[in-house]
């Protein structure tokens, strides 16, 4: 009976290390391609920062979206800080609430008498739908403005209610806007003073992503996805969208609509483009800010609508690119490796315990455990040197963004960003087969917090 238990145990721990490994390698080596497309980019001479702003401001009304469900404590906030720090002349701010949530809009009306350029726009249903529900809201809104006003928006910008945004994206974007269908501003999360590892860890994976992803997902000719916040889309363009749709231009059917609606203007012909652009010769980015989860259980929540609608439903609704987009349908296939990767992920901390109960079981019946085949211990060994290089790499956007302080913190940060994604992984699966059985989509939102002092730009 102990020796059948020890050889079961023996073999678990074999087989889950060699699948693991292997499926690992796979992966570091797709990491490796995109640092290396990156690096040559930068040896070619290509900046990666766009000059600085100057010259006049491009003429139009810039309009801002908020989608606001159950965000009475931080849309009054927000709002006041948004109104101070705009450096644009001609902007109005949208923001869309729910006839259930009189905390919401109570917050936003009395903002809205202090200041004309805040409309509040309530929805004929009930809370909370999907954000782009509510954006559609905000949509029409704005159509029966420009039809009452005699005006024409030039361009929708799209925000959350608990964004910190720059003085001088609204300047950006029209810049932006006149070479661009839609543009994207990099997003940079604050730091959280208590919180430095569940907030800490979306420092990390915006920094990569915003300072190297997106920049070679647009080198490679891939349509690129919205952050949700921070991007800015012409008002013809988004018309041609609604018009298409027969309806609004925002799919209520999706959960992650930000991510879909890159995808789609892409498949237009109307791109969205990376926009890294310096507040000064020099100087910091102008980027968005916004504090993010900072509990397990509420990173755990909004991974888990990302995962959905991106690797799940994302991948039922999106689909892939022809044939000849090779780049494009490269990056929806990393985007949807969350379905393999955290099985894989699972299955390498099973193997951990399976070698640990091995050794122990062998030390307590006097022998020695097997040693790893050489096919083992040589994917081991390249597993180590692609995760170092990995760490290296994530450490030096950090630090380009935050500093070395944060940048030493990204290393054993990791380790929560596995966490965060095996347990988000787990709620996700469930959700996803109850929309399979028919539950609509609902806006699975977290509480938010608003910095009592802004901070003034960007880094």
């Amino acid at each position: 009976m102990g020796e059948g238990l020890l050889i079961a145990i023996d073999a678990v721990a074999r087989e889950t290390t060699l699948f693991a490994a292997l499926w690992f390698v796979v992966g570091g080596l797709d990491d490796l391609l995109v640092d290396l497309i990156y690096l040559a980019q930068r040896l070619r001479g290509r900046p990666a920062r766009l000059p600085a702003l100057d010259g006049p401001v491009p003429p139009g009304r810039i309009v801002v979206f908020v989608p606001a469900w159950d965000e009475a404590a931080v849309i009054g906030a927000m709002l006041r800080a948004s109104l101070t720090r705009f450096d644009h002349p001609d902007y109005r701010i949208y923001v869309g609430a729910y006839p259930n949530d009189p905390a919401t809009i109570a917050a936003v009306a009395e903002v809205a008498l202090e200041d004309a350029r805040i409309r509040l726009v309530i929805g004929p249903r009930p809370g909370g739908t999907t954000k782009a529900d509510c954006l559609d809201t905000l949509w029409r809104a704005l159509l029966r403005d420009e039809e009452a006003e005699g005006f024409t928006a030039s361009a929708v910008v799209l925000h959350d209610a608990e964004d910190v945004v720059h003085p001088l994206e609204l300047r950006a974007y029209a810049h932006g806007l006149i070479a661009h269908a839609a543009v994207q501003l990099p997003v940079l999360p604050l730091a959280h003073a208590h919180s430095r590892f569940f907030a800490g860890h979306y420092l990390d994976e915006f920094a990569e992503a915003h300072g190297r992803a997106l920049v070679v997902r647009q080198t490679v000719g891939a349509g690129l996805p919205f952050a949700g916040v921070g991007c800015a889309i012409r008002r013809d363009v988004l018309a041609r969208l609604a018009d298409l749709r027969g309806g609004g231009p925002f799919d209520a059917e999706s959960l992650v609509e930000d991510y879909e609606l890159g995808l789609t203007l892409a498949a237009m012909g109307a791109p969205a483009h990376l926009l890294r652009i310096a507040e000064a010769p020099g100087g910091p980015l102008v980027a968005v800010r916004a504090y993010f989860p900072a509990t397990l259980d509420a990173a755990v929540r909004q991974k888990s609508r990302w995962m959905i609608g991106i690797a799940l439903a994302g991948w039922d609704r999106t689909g892939w690119g022809g044939w000849r987009q090779v780049g494009d349908n490269w990056m929806r296939m990393r985007d949807r490796r969350a379905t393999l990767e955290i099985p894989v992920l699972a299955l390498a901390y099973l193997s951990i315990l399976a070698w640990a109960a091995s050794f122990g079981v062998h030390f307590l019946m006097g022998g020695s455990a097997a040693a790893p085949s050489a096919l083992v211990q040589s994917l081991l060994w390249i597993n180590l040197g692609l995760l170092a290089w990995r760490l290296v790499i994530r450490a030096v956007f950090v630090r380009r963004a935050y500093g070395w302080r944060e940048a030493l913190w990204s290393m054993p940060r990791v380790l929560t960003s596995n966490a965060v994604a095996l347990l988000a992984a787990r709620r996700a699966l469930f959700a996803y087969v109850r929309m399979l059985r028919g539950a609509p989509p609902r806006w699975d939102k977290t509480a938010h917090q608003f910095p009592d002092l802004a901070p003034a730009s960007g880094g």
